[in-house]
Order: structure tokens, then C-alpha cells, then sequence
């Protein structure tokens, strides 16, 4: 048995996991992803609406828009948590203090680099300085309330030294955080190595028992869902993550992948998130519809295409037991129905149901002369539409009642320098 394998979880339980929504805060730093006050507002109620534990509102010192609409959601939602992002600074950490007044419950992410990449050529500290900077900072934090939620994130800690990141997560629990984050801020690790990480973190962090595990993954290796998953099978409690994986470049974690994951698989995997599912189709088109980025068709979970069938055999199978090709019910999601596709590979079977929807019934001749020119058109079309369906059956009717309403004699249309005209002759 592998490692890997060897941290699944046997309790007769399932464990829950915390799902930490940074759609307003990563999300909104796609490229073109800006969002006005109301709009965060209206994101931010359909994520509570949605049952999401904690919401990373944003990071209030980076402009007033940010710190208004910090303080706009804090005022605003009563069930979910409200998170504000800090750097390892006082001036960030009181601008989010402030903004989160008001909130029922709250929360200060503060972060700082970890890698000696980023310690050498983006804040040009040493490690020892980087350690000074995490303790005074969490102290600084927790003056503001006594009782304040503090979550610190080792920025970069997939690339960072193994002993430095240790020590450096020993100081911050110390020091008062009571989430660990450990992103893999730039996509870098893969799966097995994330898992490793992981392991590692628990074994030698003597003080990590004291504080939630959590993971930030980015998606620039294809690998954010995956690595996610990795890191809760080997001990991580907290997964952050995005509507539709918005985020910095090739975004994060999608939220609607892994709690579907963890619904789906549950039985397996043993583990839970108190996400109302069914929110989660409608929550995925707020969030496309006001920052503008269109959901990809094959894009799981929320893709159009993710509950639509085109293949004859799968078509056959989904119409006698969903179950056959589907492994989501698409209620659970919030798609009132799975969408048969009508093209050039569907079959009979298909086309006999779609018909039945237009509340239409033929024999098995007749429908074979239908499926005959169904065929024929769908060859020379992608997709048959309910319009093109509707003409098939006018000419069958026609057939059946052995009459022609019209035909069409001749059609000739000119057009240029002069006046367009057209003429049409039927009989």
C-alpha cells in the first residue's frame, strides 16, 4: 500500500472539509475580471446562499473600492464567514481590521513569501527577517479583537525549503493562527508531491495540531483540483478555491469540481463539505455572467455540455437509466434535466424522445422515413435544432395525408449594381 493510499480515512464519519471562496479576491484578479461593489455584493449573497463557510472578500488596503466592498459584504451577509486578505504589514492588516468591523464572524488572511525566490527577489529579505515579520504581524493582528480568526499562508510554499517552511508555520501558530495555508502559488507541484508536503507538514510541524490545514492551489499545470484532492487525502481540512476556477492566470481550485468530488465520491473518500449543491448551476452563472468570462461548454461540473449527450449509444443508455452514463444527477447541481443533443451520431432512440417532448408519435415506419432525413440533415449540420425537428414532421404529415400544401417551382434572385430583386414560383 502507498503512502497516498495508506490516508484514507476509515472513521465511520465523514470528516468535514471548509471551503474557503476567494472568487472576490483571486477570482477578480483574472485579467479583466473587475467587479463593482454591487456586483461583489451580489456574488457574495449567492455564495452564502450556497453554504459557503468562509468568503475572502478581498484585500481591503489594495484600493478603496476593495476596502468598501469588504465593508459592504461584512455589513451584509449573516452566515458565512468573512475573510480579508493582509500582507505581513500593519497598515494592510488595521485597512482590513476596519473593513471587517461589522461582520457577524471574521477573518484576517495575512501572508508572506516563503521561497527563497520570492524572499530574494521580490521582498529582498532573509529568511530570519521573513520569520520576524510573520510573529510581529500575527501579534499585531490579534490586538484588534481577542478573539480575532487569523489565518497566515507561507506565499510560494511549494517551491519554499522544507526546514524554513516548517519553522516558519511553528512561529505562525504560536504567534496566534489558527489556519495554515499552503499554497502552491504558482502551480508547480504535482499530486504525489503535494501529498508529500502534506505528510511532511504533520510529521514534523510539532505544533500543527493546534491549527486547521488548509491549501491554495493554482491551476498553471492543469493540476489545481488534483493537487487539492492529494492534500485533503493526506490531512488538509480547509480547500481554497473559485466559481468556474477563476483566478490568476490559468486561475484555481474550482469550487463546483471538488465538493462535487467529495459529494460523488464520499463513500470512498470520507470526507464532506456542507455546500448546498443545488446552488451551485446558478451561483456559476452569476459569477460568468458579471465578470464576463463564458463558462468553456466542456467545462465539468457547470459546462453546457456537461449533462448533454450526442452519441446514439449513449443517448440509448441515458434514456433507459440515467445511471448508465451519468454520474451526477444534474438536480444535484441545480440543472433541472440532462439535455439529449440531437446530431449526426444520435440514434432512433433519441430522436423517438424528442419527438415525444413535442408531443408527437409515429409508428415505426413512419419513423424510420423521419430518422431517414433526420440523418441527412444532421450530416450537414452540427446540432438539429427543435426548428428543424418541427420541419420533418410537416413533411412527414404532408407524406401521410398525401398531399403537398406547396412545392416549390423555381427561385431566382439577382442582385448588384442595381436593385436586388427576387422572384419565387410554387405550385
Amino acid at each position: 500500500m502507498s503512502k497516498l493510499e495508506s490516508n484514507f480515512s476509515l472513521a465511520s464519519e465523514p470528516e468535514r472539509v471548509i471551503i474557503f471562496d476567494t472568487t472576490l479576491r483571486d477570482g477578480e484578479q483574472s485579467p479583466g475580471a473587475s467587479l463593482n461593489i454591487k456586483e461583489k455584493l451580489q456574488i457574495a449573497q449567492s455564495l452564502e446562499k450556497l453554504k459557503v463557510d468562509v468568503i475572502e472578500a478581498g484585500f481591503p488596503y489594495s484600493s478603496k473600492g476593495d476596502f468598501e466592498s469588504v465593508q459592504a459584504i461584512s455589513e451584509t451577509i449573516q452566515n458565512s464567514k468573512i475573510c480579508a486578505l493582509a500582507r505581513a504589514k500593519e497598515a494592510d492588516l488595521e485597512a482590513a481590521a476596519r473593513a471587517l468591523e461589522k461582520a457577524k464572524s471574521s477573518r484576517i488572511h495575512t501572508f508572506i513569501g516563503s521561497s527563497d525566490l520570492h524572499l530574494e527577489y521580490k521582498l529582498k529579505i532573509t529568511r530570519q527577517e521573513c520569520l520576524k515579520r510573520t510573529i510581529k504581524a500575527l501579534e499585531f493582528a490579534k490586538s484588534f479583537k481577542t478573539d480575532i480568526d487569523l489565518e497566515f499562508s507561507a506565499e510560494d510554499a511549494g517551491r519554499a525549503e522544507r526546514e524554513f517552511l516548517f519553522e516558519l508555520i511553528e512561529a505562525a501558530i504560536e504567534s496566534g493562527a489558527k489556519t495554515i495555508n499552503i499554497p502552491d502559488t504558482v502551480g508547480y507541484l504535482t499530486p504525489f508531491e503535494f501529498a508529500q508536503l502534506i505528510q511532511e507538514i504533520k510529521l514534523k510541524v510539532k505544533n500543527i495540531q493546534q491549527a486547521v490545514i488548509s491549501v491554495h492551489c493554482h491551476n498553471d499545470l492543469g493540476l489545481a483540483v488534483a493537487n487539492s484532492l492529494a492534500a485533503l487525502l493526506n490531512g488538509a481540512r480547509q480547500v481554497e478555491c473559485t466559481i468556474n476556477g477563476l483566478g490568476e492566470r490559468a486561475g484555481n481550485c474550482s469550487l463546483e469540481e471538488i465538493v462535487m468530488i467529495l459529494k460523488t465520491r464520499q463513500s470512498f473518500l470520507n470526507l464532506r463539505t456542507e455546500i448546498e449543491t443545488r446552488e451551485i448551476a446558478k451561483t456559476s452563472r452569476i459569477v460568468s455572467n458579471l465578470t464576463g468570462f463564458l463558462v468553456q461548454k466542456n467545462k465539468a461540473i457547470v459546462g453546457a455540455n456537461a449533462f448533454a449527450h450526442e452519441s446514439g449509444i449513449h443517448q440509448d443508455g441515458v434514456l433507459k437509466h440515467t445511471k448508465t452514463y451519468e454520474i451526477i444527477n444534474p438536480k444535484e447541481v441545480g440543472f433541472v434535466t440532462n439535455s439529449i443533443v440531437l446530431g449526426p451520431r444520435s440514434g432512433k432512440h433519441a430522436l423517438r424522445e424528442k419527438l415525444k417532448e413535442l408531443n408527437y408519435e409515429f409508428s415505426s415506419a413512419e419513423l424510420e422515413e423521419i430518422y431517414l432525413d433526420f440523418k441527412k440533415l444532421a450530416d450537414n449540420k452540427k446540432q438539429v435544432s427543435q426548428g428543424d425537428l418541427l420541419s420533418l414532421i410537416s413533411k412527414q404529415e404532408q407524406k401521410l395525408n398525401q398531399e403537398e400544401s406547396f412545392r416549390l417551382e423555381s427561385l431566382q434572385v439577382a442582385c448588384g449594381s442595381g436593385l436586388p430583386t427576387a422572384s419565387v414560383v410554387l405550385f
